[in-house]
């Protein structure tokens, strides 16, 4: 197993094959869950006969069908204090979508148990609708010893419901691997005491408390000991700039006051749910290593832009296409995870849209090509996984002329034709006041994509669809790389 690699794929999957027996220090996991639909619809009992569940990017739940069934039945008859919980929790809760949540659970905490360090510990961040479910379930893969506490992020909110108190506060289950062998320490973490705390203290001037004189110049550098209840940090508001507009994003201040009292630099910390991920970069930041782990092709898009050009060379992708075959099976698994793939090659974001309503955008790119304060240009993405033919570059001429952007892109698995070609020429080209001249019609193809060619677009002053750190060119003009996501 490389340290620093983001894989994409099934978290049960990749931690069986690719992580190692006790070489984790820290874990945090977000998995998840419907939490915003009614309890009658959660606990409501299925039949089990629908698709097999699969976890999509913003659908934040689990269903119960065939493949929960599934591996409900797989972790019963693996015995043990899990398969007690489990056939427990069926007999409570019937065959619903947080029985699914579970029986999905319950096979990947078993192996995160594994990959746990002696001296680690896990925390799983979940909302009050199923916490006290899954602290049972923790209780049985990890033991009621190793429990350490239930942390309670307290945050503010909009809104105020008319018949029920507000929900404000989220619930982190914090266990360790060994009982007494986890790493803490709380200095890293401590907030600076409130100055009447240490005007009410300050006669203890000089009085020795153990080995630290707890003097009124101690109260200041030292700090409040850290408690169970997290009220400092809140919530990324919607307008902030470091929302992905992902909607599990995390706030980064939120992971540093985990990884910095829980794991020491140099530590392996891993999120096997870690979505925008937001853990991984704030692992990379603290100097720990990381592993992060992601079904979608979009969130491992979002992730590798939001570490941009500068360290992309400190870690590993795997599990992502490398090869036109490779290419070509995904866009025959899945076509919307083809989509997300292809756009990440060039940088795109992904078009937030509900299926078969994209009005022929699948992704943006902006840029700036003007000076500082100038206009924001962009360009359009078309993604086609199957045949394509003049009709749709045509179709993308019409969507340049309803949406006047400056370029428009269509990206597609197949050679263009001539009569494409002659298509896309006949657009004409977009002008840079930069002096340069781009086809404002563009066919690339995935095998010309990894091969390394990209859009031909003006030398730019700021990309604002990711983050840049600019590199000032001697004409004014920059490319700019990506260091961080201003998107889901």
């Amino acid at each position: 197993m490389a340290e620093n690699t983001l894989y994409y794929g099934d978290n049960l999957d990749v931690l069986r094959r690719h992580v190692k027996d006790e070489s984790v220090d820290l874990i945090y996991l977000d998995p998840p869950f419907n939490s915003n639909a009614t309890y009658n619809v959660l606990f409501a009992e299925h039949n089990g006969t629908k698709a097999a569940a699969r976890i999509k990017a913003f659908e934040d739940t689990w269903k119960w069908d065939q493949e929960a069934a599934k591996a409900y039945q797989v972790a019963v008859e693996a015995g043990g204090k899990v398969s007690q919980a489990m056939q427990a929790f069926r007999t409570f809760l019937g065959e619903n979508d947080v029985l699914a949540y579970l029986a999905m659970m319950a096979p990947r905490l078993m192996e995160l148990r594994r990959v746990l360090k002696p001296t680690g510990s896990i925390y799983l961040h979940c909302d009050p609708t199923a916490s006290h479910y899954l602290k049972m379930l923790m209780d049985a893969v990890f033991g009621t010893a190793n429990f350490l506490n239930e942390v309670v992020w307290y945050y503010r909110g909009a809104g105020v419901p008319k018949q029920a108190r507000a929900r404000r506060h989220d619930i982190l289950l914090w266990y360790a691997k060994k009982e007494g062998k986890q790493y803490f320490n709380p200095d890293p973490i401590r907030r600076p005491y409130a100055e009447a705390t240490v005007e009410r203290f300050k006669h203890y001037i000089g009085n020795v408390r153990g080995d630290r004189d707890f003097g009124i110049q101690e109260l200041h550098p030292l700090g409040k000991h850290p408690d169970d209840v997290i009220t400092h940090i809140q919530p990324i508001a919607p307008s902030a700039k470091a929302r992905l507009r992902y909607p599990t994003q995390k706030p980064e201040e939120l992971l540093e006051y985990i990884i910095q009292s829980t794991s020491k630099p140099g530590d392996t910390v891993l999120d096997p749910f870690c979505g925008c991920g937001t853990t991984i970069a704030v692992a990379q930041k603290l100097n720990r290593h990381w592993i992060g782990i992601d079904i979608t092709h979009l969130a491992i898009t979002l992730i590798k832009h939001r570490f941009g050009d500068d360290v992309r060379n400190t870690y590993s992708v795997i599990g992502e296409p490398v090869s036109v075959p490779d290419a070509e099976t995904l866009a025959a698994d899945d076509p919307y995870q083809f989509q997300w793939w292809a756009l990440g090659l060039v940088g795109a974001r992904p078009v937030e849209q509900k299926k078969g309503a994209d009005r022929g955008i699948d992704g943006r790119l902006y840029f700036h090509d003007e000076a500082e304060g100038g206009k924001t240009k962009q360009i359009i993405f078309s993604v086609k996984a199957g045949h394509t033919g003049a009709s749709h570059v045509r179709n993308l001429r019409g969507v340049l002329d309803r949406e006047k952007p400056e370029i428009g892109v269509l990206i597609s698995m197949q050679e263009p034709t001539q009569p494409m070609r002659t298509e896309a020429a006949s657009a004409g080209f977009h002008d840079s006041p930069c002096g340069t001249r781009h086809p404002r019609i563009q066919l690339l193809t995935v095998a010309e994509l990894l091969d390394g060619k990209r859009v031909d677009y003006p030398p730019s002053r700021g990309n604002i669809t990711f983050k840049k750190a600019p590199e000032v060119k001697p004409d004014g003009c920059d490319r700019s790389l990506p260091i961080d996501v201003d998107g889901a």
